[in-house]
């Protein structure tokens, strides 16, 4: 097999469902481009393994390896031994649910090639479901909320989901990868974040996309009924993990004052929330637990925060530019109202 160019890996959980549309996408891409796919499967409880052997042969498709792990450790272990095994040049961390247009991997290189310097880069991101424009890739609020770049002229952001994200392998083993103490979620606004203080670029392409299946993961993390739905588990990680990287990567000019208003503001939004929906675990499994994954983690968020900042290169001003100052939380209360929170 040809030294690979691109190493498509994709993290999978019970993915049997959805995995084919992924992979084939892949397989079906447009150009002559070396390309070669790692599936990492988590000790999955479907029949995953066994439909990648009988779909995907090893004599029929070399370029398709398989990595599988005899215990389930996460989504950020996961990528990183992806990483960790690929031999590309450049890396596409692509979701088991979600596919690539036709011409994803060849508008990514081209885009790759005329970044200076070189950075993080994804494509638009489509509803599978609804065929509807989700973004074209994030920017934050003061406090690290996503909001979506729906900007088609607006090429850096100020993140890009890991269902879809392209980075050179130099710079992913610069960053550091996922924090693995993260879990899953916000491990690649951590990670966009690290790069961006440390002058690298992250982008979106303008043309080309990929499709998703929204939230299946986790479940939630869409409008329905004009209404935001979302989950116990997933608002837990998210609060939780958008604070670390709030302590982690926000300099020092800003942070004396965005870190005790983020997290009096949190309080409040707990508060609020357990009276309305007179549920006690509502402050206990999701606000409760970020003050106290702070209090308990608070040597080590030191520790990797000092890291961090000694690697910055980016200025304060330069790391804001794709921050927006309105509080996202505030929009989407106004517009959708509280969000209905499910187990």
């Amino acid at each position: 097999m040809t030294s690979p160019l691109v190493s498509v890996c994709i993290a999978n959980f019970n993915g049997e469902g959805v995995l084919p549309d992924c992979i084939d996408s892949v397989l079906e891409q447009q150009g002559d481009i070396a390309v070669e796919i790692l599936v990492h499967d988590d000790a999955s409880t479907d029949s995953s393994i066994e439909l990648l052997a009988s779909r995907y042969p090893r004599d029929r498709h070399p370029e398709i390896r398989l990595l599988e792990s005899d215990q389930n450790v996460g989504f950020c272990v996961s990528n990183n031994r992806l990483v960790e095994n690929a031999r590309g040049k450049y890396i596409l961390l692509l979701n088991n649910d979600a596919a690539l247009a036709p011409d994803a991997l060849s508008t990514l290189l081209r885009a790759a090639e005329q970044q200076s310097p070189p950075g993080i880069l994804t494509l638009p991101q489509i509803d599978w479901e609804s065929g509807q424009l989700v973004d074209r890739g994030c920017l934050l609020d003061p406090f690290y909320n996503p909001i979506p770049n729906l900007d088609p002229r607006r090429k850096d952001v100020a993140y890009v989901i890991g269902a879809c994200l392209w980075a050179p392998k130099r710079l992913w083993n610069e960053v550091g990868g996922f924090p693995e103490w993260f879990e899953s979620i916000g491990e690649d606004l951590q990670l966009c974040c690290r790069a961006r203080l440390q002058g690298n670029t992250v982008q979106v392409t303008t043309s080309s996309h990929y499709r998703h299946h929204q939230g299946i993961s986790f479940g939630g993390n869409k409008i329905r009924e004009s209404r935001l739905s979302t989950t116990f588990r997933r608002r837990r990680l998210s609060e939780r993990n958008k604070t670390y990287a709030l302590i982690l990567c926000t300099p020092l000019s800003r942070i004396w004052f965005i870190l005790p208003t983020h997290l009096t503001l949190l309080a409040a939004e707990g508060a609020a929330l357990t009276l309305v929906k007179r549920d006690l675990t509502v402050w206990k499994e999701i606000y409760g637990n970020v003050f106290s994954s702070v209090y308990r983690n608070h040597c080590r968020l030191m520790e990797e925060r000092k890291h961090i900042q000694q690697a910055r290169t980016a200025t304060a001003t330069e790391y804001a530019r794709s921050f927006l100052w309105l509080p996202r939380k505030l929009q989407m209360l106004f517009r959708h109202g509280l969000p209905r929170l499910t187990r």
